[in-house]
């Protein structure tokens, strides 16, 4: 719009008053400077409108279209050894450092406008969500506490998978009654939907902390628990709760009896995993504002690596995802495509990924590879330079590193926690 209105008013400044008094030798001027201006409001009007507005995606629990005001993007790859702190460290344990970093990878899923839409519309890596797509059928608030509490959890689990094959020995302790969702009794037709909800669910919601029953307080499951044992299916008790952002609260809840065991009298709800690990050393992890759980096979990596002689990584820089049971076994995870790309963006060439993640199938007797996708056809999916490496635990992790040039893991004389 710049550069067409400069003409006209170039020519306006030097024309002598003859030329003036003949419009039409200047008309034509004006078309490209109106057409500029008008791409210009077009274009702050498709950057301040949701892309809801005309972006739609399926809905798969419903199989509808519905309007699409978010999207699943890449967002970053970061190393976790620059994250990794240690403090009250024995005189026997030495931090070790490494030539090659892990990296931990992560997606975002911010709001969409027209514009943004109209620019990741072609991209593979751009995926629109539903509002139920981005937040299911929790609130907004209710999922970021949740995501916030996975993180939480994969640290915890890393360090005692981590410091259990390094060579210490980890304890691992009971944590606080957080509600991470709650118990359908009846499930729909569809699948997905919830035909009938137990009593708890009129009062209890995803991230709340259960802090007393009746007036006994209840730190851990385990408490709970025994305070349920003198329960019976159909008793009415008042639960002291914390929830965030309205604070402690009483509610009242009828029991049920687990439908797994009508001999068990429970409240309705699965808990979070908040058991925490008692080391020999003080460990911590700044997650700052990142959720989830898809980072613990890298924490645990980064932890191994540090602790131990030798070099895991080969003096690469490896990106990682997935998340770790306390058994070593990886687990899947969401944005794998975004991931990918995330990781290629960063300029690291290596990305291990959940084997979990994959359905292999079982193979054709008459083409053995029908049916079956190891890690060469993932990366013939066209992801650019990052080489995807499925592994199914640590264990399998480690062997993989080695095969890449890494050292073998040699643990360290066992040191007791406390």
């Amino acid at each position: 719009a710049i550069q067409p209105a400069a003409v006209v008013k170039s020519v306006t400044d030097t024309t002598t008053p003859m030329i003036l008094i003949a419009p039409r030798s200047r008309w034509w001027a004006w078309i490209p400077a109106g057409a500029a201006l008008l791409g210009l409001v077009l274009f702050a009007i498709a950057a301040l409108v949701p892309s809801s507005a005309i972006a739609t995606t399926e809905n798969p629990r419903i199989e509808e279209q519905q309007p699409a005001p978010y999207a699943r993007i890449p967002a970053s790859a970061e190393s976790v050894n620059d994250r990794v702190m240690y403090s009250d460290l024995p005189d026997e344990v030495e931090i070790f450092d490494t030539d090659g970093d892990f990296f931990f990878v992560t997606v975002s899923a911010p709001n969409q406008s027209v514009l943004s839409w109209m620019i990741g519309s072609s991209d593979p890596v751009v995926d629109l969500l539903t509002e139920e797509g981005r937040n299911g059928r929790r609130t907004a608030s209710q999922n970021r506490q949740i995501s916030l509490q996975q993180m939480r959890t994969a640290t915890q689990e890393a360090q005692f998978v981590a410091l259990s094959a390094a060579g210490f020995a980890p304890q691992i302790e009971p944590g606080a009654v957080i509600v991470e969702d709650v118990l359908c009794r009846v499930v729909a037709e569809d699948g997905f939907e919830c035909a009938e909800q137990f009593p708890s669910d009129a009062v209890l919601d995803p991230a709340d902390t259960i802090l007393e029953v009746d007036g006994t307080p209840v730190p851990t499951l385990d408490e709970l628990g025994a305070v349920l044992e003198l329960a019976a299916p159909g008793d009415v008790i008042e639960l002291t709760i914390d929830r965030p952002g309205e604070g402690v609260m009483d509610v009242s809840v009828e029991l049920v009896a687990d439908p797994q065991n009508p001999d068990r009298t429970i409240v309705g709800f699965v808990p979070f995993d908040t058991r925490t690990v008692d080391l020999p050393f003080d460990v911590s992890i700044d997650t700052a504002a990142v959720g989830g759980p898809s980072a613990g096979l890298a924490f645990t990596l980064a932890l191994v690596d540090e602790l131990t002689e030798g070099d895991l990584t080969g003096g690469r820089d490896i990106a990682v995802t997935g998340t770790i049971r306390l058994d070593g076994t990886v687990g899947p995870i969401g944005g794998l495509e975004q991931k990918v790309s995330a990781v290629h963006q960063h300029g690291v060439k290596v990305f291990l990924i959940p084997a979990e993640q994959f359905e292999l199938g079982e193979p054709n007797p008459e083409n053995p590879d029908d049916g079956v996708c190891r890690w060469e056809c993932l990366n013939a999916a066209g992801n650019g330079e990052v080489v995807l490496i499925p592994v199914a635990s640590l264990d399998d992790a480690l062997v993989v590193l080695q095969t890449l040039g890494g050292d073998p893991l040699v643990p360290v004389e066992p040191i007791d926690a406390g």
